[in-house]
């Protein structure tokens, strides 16, 4: 994998309501630029993004998953978040890592309760968002009606149609730019001249599109109401403002399985999505509050935002650098404990495949194993400089039932079993309730804990039988 610079990686996490097609974009990314040499199904299992033995056996995805995507010399490290509910955690922690989220929405369905969710944590985070309509050749495919179902449900005015859609259904073509004012056709892009019959419509969108992008910016809001006409790259540098405020939500169109507008969206990512470098997270330096900007000059200051325990690899920790960079054999100390280690196993990740790194610097993800005690939320830093990232907040567990070992053998490993599941997942715990002898384990949903079960017996070989809890716990 080639080497790139921090302004030159893009952190985005794919959100979007349960079945939307986020693993299939993530999939047709991959294939569109030629990572992969055929597109795997999520029905089959075959996706990068979802690796997992409970998402296969499922159909769904249990996992965030890190799916980096070379473009044009630039590096969008895509982290597919599920959109079941229940894994909330997952999307939390995919957010954490992400400058920006790239909310997927089904043409048929238009916005949903689980795009409604991931917006809102968005715009609670103040982080910018992109929204792409996917699955515009299903039948009943409908553009308008899809952006008016999210700007009447999230209540957002400045959601701005970027493009429209030649055709829908069967005849879904391509796309039109509407800041170019050109079509885009077939999987190609192959440039075109707009059709006749949709030269009107975009034009009439073009005018609330640089509208949109002249009131992000002064000086051509001046030159905009004085009836100066803007240059494209004006308009661009609007929307580019815009976007990185948070004050419009660029909304773009095509299909995944059909390959159609893959290529604008990973343009429309390079331009407006802020690189690591343009925004910054808080954290401490020593007692006093600091902030970090994805500056490579900076303190080494690198956030675990996940944990997996891998029978085979051992723990392996995914990390955000966002200061600095970690090296490999270079020693680091987790903040939390203030114990240092040296760094002697570095890789990027392209969802569960490992490739050896030397360096990881300010704004990239990687991932680094078989460090003992470093968990989500750890911190590490270089050991004469002891810095913290603040880590995000995960919500406490709704649901809960109680275990019991079914064998001898099993309550021998049902302790550590517990521990393994609890330190992947934030939003997981466990507790002994004394007055019953009763073990019960927490988390976001019954769904959530089945996968838990599941990946008690799968993971570590321990078999369990659930039950309701005897009595109220804390």
């Amino acid at each position: 994998m080639a080497k790139f610079k921090t302004d030159q990686i893009r952190n985005v996490a794919l959100l979007g309501h349960g079945g939307a097609g986020k693993s299939t974009l993530a999939e047709a990314l991959l294939f569109k630029t030629g990572a992969i040499s055929r597109m795997g199904r999520v029905e089959d299992g075959s996706t990068v993004s979802d690796w997992d033995a409970e998402e296969h056996r499922r159909g769904i995805s249990i996992n965030l998953a890190v799916v980096p995507v070379e473009f044009e010399n630039l590096k969008l490290n895509l982290i597919d978040a599920p959109g079941y509910q229940d894994f909330v955690g997952e999307v939390i922690s995919a957010l954490f890592a992400a400058e920006a989220g790239l909310v997927v929405v089904d043409a048929v369905s238009g916005c949903q309760v689980g795009t409604e969710l991931a917006y809102d944590r968005l715009r609670d985070l103040e982080k910018p968002r992109i929204v792409f309509v996917n699955r515009m050749d299903r039948e009943n495919a409908n553009f308008t009606n899809a952006v008016d179902s999210l700007r009447t449900t999230l209540g957002d005015e400045k959601i701005v149609a970027f493009q429209i859609p030649i055709g829908s259904a069967d005849s879904f073509k391509g796309v039109i730019s509407l800041i170019e004012m050109k079509a885009y056709m077939g999987p190609e892009g192959k440039e075109s001249p707009i059709p006749a019959d949709l030269q009107q419509e975009a034009e009439e969108a073009r005018i609330a599109l640089v509208e949109a992008a002249a009131e992000a910016d002064d000086e051509l809001i001046m030159k905009y109401l004085e009836g100066e006409e803007l240059t494209i790259d004006e308009v661009r540098h609007g929307l580019h403002v815009g976007v990185k405020n948070c004050a419009i939500t660029p909304v773009y169109c095509g299909t995944a399985t059909g390959g159609i507008g893959l290529e604008r969206l990973m343009q429309a990512l390079r331009r407006y999505v802020p690189a690591p470098n343009e925004r910054s997270v808080t954290g401490t330096k020593g007692d006093a509050e600091f902030s970090f900007d994805s500056e490579v000059a900076g303190p080494v200051a690198g956030a675990v935002f996940k944990t997996i325990i891998d029978r085979y690899v051992g723990r392996m920790n995914y990390v955000r650098v966002f200061s600095g960079k970690i090296n490999r054999d270079a020693q680091i100390a987790n903040a939390r404990t203030g114990k240092s280690a040296r760094v002697a196993n570095l890789f990027s990740v392209r969802g569960k495949d490992l490739q050896n790194l030397d360096e990881l610097v300010a704004g990239d993800i990687g991932v680094i194993t078989k460090m003992d005690d470093l968990v989500t939320g750890d911190t590490l830093c270089a050991p004469e400089q002891i810095v913290k990232v603040s880590p995000p907040e995960y919500p406490r567990p709704l649901y809960s039932v109680a275990i019991t070992p079914v064998s001898q053998v099993d309550s021998g490993k049902m302790g550590p079993s517990l521990s393994g599941i609890t330190e992947e997942d934030p939003t997981m715990r466990y507790q002994t309730l004394s007055s019953t002898k009763q073990t019960v384990l927490q988390g976001m949903g019954e769904t959530h804990v089945d996968v838990a079960i599941h990946r008690m017996a799968q993971k570590f070989g321990t078999n369990v039988e659930t039950a309701v809890p005897k009595v109220p716990y804390q």
